[in-house]
């Protein structure tokens, strides 16, 4: 009979009893003994909990054979590699870790292509406009760049000597095609099969002479080249307004023009296509492609990159690379810029780098993205797991430096990997992290992060999953505190209020009842910058930066791109105070400062003398292997109790698991 109805039975007769002879007895009722589950509906109840799967027969008959589950019975489950899995998924939901959504793949730093000859790996995306004029191009697969005189596409507009690279080794261009988003080209050889170059379209009439430089030798989908007059779109306003031709001495037609530009914004002229790439602002080495032209790089064989190809790639050793693609410089030769950002997808002078390291790639044989996420969202977890492996303090997976790599993240640390899509300062110097082969994604090893790491807390996975520092304090409120940040219900100050105007949240009304807390909070996390996973170290971003504040003071809001973790634009009194100063110490008080500098590890250590933590986790494994939460009544009976026991056992987990399983609530019929 369960025990409500059977307390409830007692004291309707108790009531009974008394209505008789109300003088009969003074004692008080009381209900009966608890009814424990029966022995073998609680192995499995404690097998589906603790292993996530129902015992099987040789444990059903070794448990009868027993008589009872003891704790040793919960401490053997507890050290077997199914319950190790069970809590790397509790604090895999615990963390939220999946950055899938946070990180954008744009497909722009990742090469397409098989890498044979006439499908070499290279960058087709958006890049290519920067690189080869158009969106969506590839290079020629049919001219080798290092004997770019071998082949050519366009003989009758080419010089006689192409140059395959610049002085300083940076490739040119080996062919070329009209851009259909300018010109309309028109096929000569689709009636007559003989017209097998743009000469023998000039001798038989259907292209003017003067026109030469305007015939298009254009590879179609068979592979072969066949010739196409290309004249600016008269479908167009734009282009079809360019009706002027202008002639060069031998009276060929080197560029069409508009007769009378309305304004200088209109489209005013369109040139002959050439293998000579434009100067951006006439910088040498920043070179583009002329407007209406295509110019493609030939390739060049190069050695297997870190991500694994086709087995016939595999066998022949070395793949095929665009030549722009296929360089391996750090910085522009010619103008020094840096091909370590995001900036060398469209540098025709950067490349993909060693193994093509600064590439990704999605085909049938590898997806570097998928395989960095996972390995990124896995990190936490591991971390965790290994705490709870070796019974250590629960919290140290708040605090610790040790950390896991396998052969992906170890490939994308030692060899700066994901330029472009990933911004994550590596965890330690790279001569510590282990050297793991990047297919061998399931080797996971330990190494000892920096000393600015502590636990998931700054992870990659934490902190591009959480982007900013309020989202950061959120979630680690919720997760480890058991509380969650809710607006006061008290009126808002009259409009006029000037609380109302102040730039700072823990003190403007209505926002200062969660953001007085948020705020300070938040700075622990005030050396990770946001929305990426980069450390903004004191040597390299000092507390005020005089040449920011210069740049400040003179309007100067950008001061070349190396002031964008510092305060550059006042909108109040302490915002023209703080102008050069690191983002993250605006208005912070003396008090709160230290948080900064100390860290996430700190908050860990001042909320260790709170009790909160001990009780949220109380509550989150009463969740978790109880199904639902503690009633008010249970909180009274078994919250402190359990809290104080968890904090008396140097908080191991395991130890607190096994004293709530053992508990009545947890073995009681409901």
């Amino acid at each position: 009979m369960p025990r409500a109805r059977r307390c409830f039975t007692a004291l309707a007769a108790l009531a009974l009893l008394m209505a008789v002879a109300p003088a009969a007895s003074a004692e008080e009722a009381v209900c009966g003994p608890v009814e424990q589950v029966p022995l073998q509906r609680h192995l499995r109840q404690l097998s589906l909990d603790l292993l996530g799967r129902p015992p099987t027969i040789e444990e059903y008959q070794a448990i009868e054979a027993q008589g009872a589950i003891g704790a040793e019975d919960i401490q053997q489950m507890m050290s077997s590699e199914e319950f190790y899995l069970r809590m790397r998924g509790f604090h895999r939901a615990l963390l939220r870790s999946n950055i899938k959504s946070s990180v954008n793949d744009n497909s722009d730093y990742r090469v397409q292509g098989t890498g044979a000859v006439n499908n070499p790996f290279g960058m087709r995306g958006n890049t290519a406009t920067g690189l080869r004029g158009v969106n969506g191009q590839a290079c020629d697969g049919y001219i080798e760049q290092q004997e770019c005189n071998g082949t050519r596409q366009d003989p009758h507009a080419e010089p006689a000597t192409k140059k395959c690279a610049d002085e300083r080794g940076v490739p040119l261009p080996v062919s070329f095609d009209y851009d259909t988003n300018y010109f309309a080209c028109t096929r000569l050889d689709a009636t007559d099969a003989s017209i097998t170059s743009c000469e023998v379209a000039v001798s038989k009439g259907l292209l003017p002479a003067k026109r030469l430089y305007f015939c298009d030798m254009r590879r179609l989908g068979d592979g072969k080249l066949h010739p196409h007059s290309c004249l600016p779109d008269p479908a167009k306003n734009t282009t079809g307004a360019l009706t002027q031709e202008e002639l060069d001495g031998s009276g060929k037609v080197v560029a069409f023009l508009h007769p009378n530009p309305p304004d200088s914004r209109a489209l005013a002229r369109l040139d002959r296509c050439t293998l000579e790439p434009t100067l951006r602002n006439g910088v040498k080495g920043s070179y583009a492609a002329p407007r209406g032209c295509i110019q493609r790089e030939g390739y060049l064989m190069k050695p297997l990159p870190f991500f694994p190809v086709s087995a016939a790639a595999e066998q022949a050793g070395k793949v095929a690379v665009c030549a722009y693609d296929a360089q391996e410089r750090d910085v522009n030769p010619w103008t020094l810029e840096s091909c370590e950002t995001s900036r060398f997808a469209a540098d025709r002078s950067c490349g993909c780098g060693v193994k093509m390291r600064r590439c990704g790639v999605a085909d049938a044989y590898a997806n570097t993205y998928n395989a960095r996420t996972d390995a990124f969202n896995a990190e936490p977890e591991l971390i965790a797991d290994s705490v709870i492996r070796n019974d250590e303090p629960y919290y140290n997976i708040l605090t610790t430096r040790r950390s896991f790599v396998n052969g992906t993240l170890s490939e994308f640390y030692r060899q700066r990997q994901g330029v472009g899509i990933f911004n994550v300062t590596a965890p330690a110097p790279l001569e510590a992290v282990p050297a793991i082969a990047y297919n061998d994604q399931a080797t996971w090893q330990e190494y000892t992060r920096s000393a600015f790491h502590s636990g998931v807390l700054t992870t990659p996975a934490f902190l591009y999953r959480f982007p900013t520092q309020r989202a950061r304090v959120n979630e680690f409120y919720e997760a480890f505190l058991c509380k969650t940040f809710v607006p006061s219900k008290d009126p808002l100050p009259p409009p006029e209020d000037p609380s109302h105007r102040d730039n700072n949240l823990a003190r403007r009304a209505g926002c200062n009842y969660c953001h007085a807390t948020i705020e300070p909070t938040g700075a622990h996390w005030g050396r990770f910058d946001e929305r990426n996973s980069l450390f903004l170290s004191p040597e390299r971003y000092p507390r005020s930066d005089p040449k920011c504040r210069t740049c400040a003071l003179n309007g100067d809001t950008s001061c070349g791109g190396e002031c964008g973790a510092y305060v550059m634009q006042a909108f109040d009194e302490e915002g023209a105070n703080s102008l050069g100063m690191l983002k993250t110490y605006l208005y912070r008080t003396e008090s709160e400062e230290p948080n900064i500098e100390g860290g996430p590890s700190l908050l860990v250590q001042r909320m260790l003398q709170t009790g909160d933590m001990e009780r949220c986790t109380v509550k989150r494994m009463w969740h978790e292997f109880l199904g639902r939460p503690m009633t008010a009544q249970e909180q009274q009976l078994y919250l402190e109790s359990l809290a104080q026991n968890f904090a008396s056992n140097h908080h191991s987990l395991k130890s607190l698991i096994e004293t709530l399983l053992m508990t009545d609530a947890y073995r009681r019929i409901d």
